[in-house]
């Protein structure tokens, strides 16, 4: 799985591209990997402010609906138009042309709350070992039913 340097990253798994106060956002390649095929993107309006940790828009899947949230506030600029009719592009391509939305960053601080390529790596690995224990709980548990 890809993880790119220079990126930052969320705990809900999304990716931020800083360039000056401009910031590209997207999901990792984990969390489409987790959703299956995306069939359906939903995307805020240009214009649009956005809050930092608070849902900004939707993707669904074959498997479930999962919000998005913000990793960062700021003010919508663009979105990634070609996603409504091809939202398989995130599959395809999370961190190229499946990128979602691009926004000015209201606080260059929201920066210090998100993920290095490596920390988020090793987040991964332990979300993975979670739930790898999980699953052995449940597993006990339908043994001793």
């Amino acid at each position: 799985m890809e993880i790119p340097e220079g990126l930052r990253y969320s705990k809900e798994h999304e990716w931020v591209l800083v360039e000056g106060k401009t910031a590209t956002i997207g999901i990792t390649e984990y969390a489409q990997e987790e959703l299956g095929d995306i069939v359906f993107v939903e995307l805020p309006e240009i214009g649009e402010k956005i809050v930092k940790d608070d849902p900004f828009g939707a993707v669904e899947s074959v498997k479930a609906v999962s919000d998005i949230y913000a990793p960062v506030s700021g003010t919508v600029l663009e979105i990634n138009d070609s996603l409504p009719d091809s939202p398989e592009t995130i599959n395809d391509d999370a961190y190229g042309d499946g990128w979602m939305i691009r926004v000015e960053m209201q606080d260059m601080d929201d920066l210090k709350d998100l993920m290095t390529a490596e920390e988020y790596a090793e987040y991964i690995e332990q979300q993975k070992e979670d739930d790898d224990e999980d699953d052995e709980a449940e597993d006990d548990d339908e043994d001793e039913e």
